[in-house]
């Protein structure tokens, strides 16, 4: 049978990719492409002409069948989402559970993803993380999950989305005021950044500013007596341009 390769591409900075990957999507049989389009400018870079499916949140009960029967038949397929591994937050999971179930082979091709880079460089503990995908999309559901995380003593990953963190600042300077908390965004772009502060310093900084790009959002309810560089006024220590 074939493999089902998991290749991860970049999540901004197209020089992130690996050898390994590109030689990997060079060889497939297909790949399957959470966004053909934004997929077709990768391979478009990287001179990869290897036929392109769709396979997103929208059709994936649909399709997958298929893609198992070609596999059976000793296709391999590579599948990727629109930046970073697959698997996380996008829907590889499904296709990837169904592999196992027919004893197909499941290959990982390590590279890029979102949120370990910003953990790294936040300057919370990194030793031990929770990672939450998006939070839920009710404001009731955020406020309890907020709620559960005041005794939680590991770092707290999430991402959001500019168009609703104002929203989530709000909710978090109500459940956990002045927790120290870092927001990265644009990583690995031109305009990358990480802030650092409470949710009150950050939500002061976004109300003069218009939140753009997509987000990584860490915090840590204990280590609030170790980090002094974590401030709670509205000023904003070690923003990085």
């Amino acid at each position: 049978m074939g493999i089902l390769y998991l290749v991860s591409t970049p999540v901004g900075n197209l020089e992130d990719i690996t050898f390994r990957a590109v030689r990997t999507l060079k060889e497939a049989d297909y790949i399957l492409a959470e966004d053909t389009r934004n997929t077709g400018k990768l391979l478009k870079h990287f001179e990869i002409d290897t036929p392109m499916k769709a396979y997103h949140d929208h059709n994936e009960e649909r399709v997958t069948a298929g893609f198992i029967e070609l596999l059976k038949d000793d296709k391999n397929l590579a599948v990727v989402t629109d930046a970073g591994t697959p698997g996380i937050a996008d829907p590889a999971f499904y296709i990837v559970r169904e592999a196992i179930r027919n004893g197909i082979k499941v290959v990982p091709i390590p590279g890029a993803t979102a949120f370990v880079p910003a953990l790294v460089m936040s300057g919370l503990p990194a030793e031990r993380f929770v990672f939450e995908n998006f939070l839920p999309p009710k404001s009731a559901k955020r406020l309890r999950f907020f709620e559960e995380m005041k005794q939680e003593k590991r770092t707290i990953i999430f991402y959001e989305s500019p168009h609703r963190i104002l929203k989530v600042l709000e909710e978090m300077k109500q459940v956990l005021p002045g927790v120290p908390m870092v927001l990265c965004r644009e990583l690995t772009k031109l305009f990358e950044e990480a802030l650092r502060g409470t949710p009150e310093s950050l939500l002061a900084h976004y109300k003069e500013r218009t939140p753009k790009g997509e987000m990584v959002v860490l915090f840590n309810t204990a280590v609030q007596d170790r980090w002094d560089f974590f401030s709670t006024s509205s000023e904003l220590p070690n923003e990085c341009e």
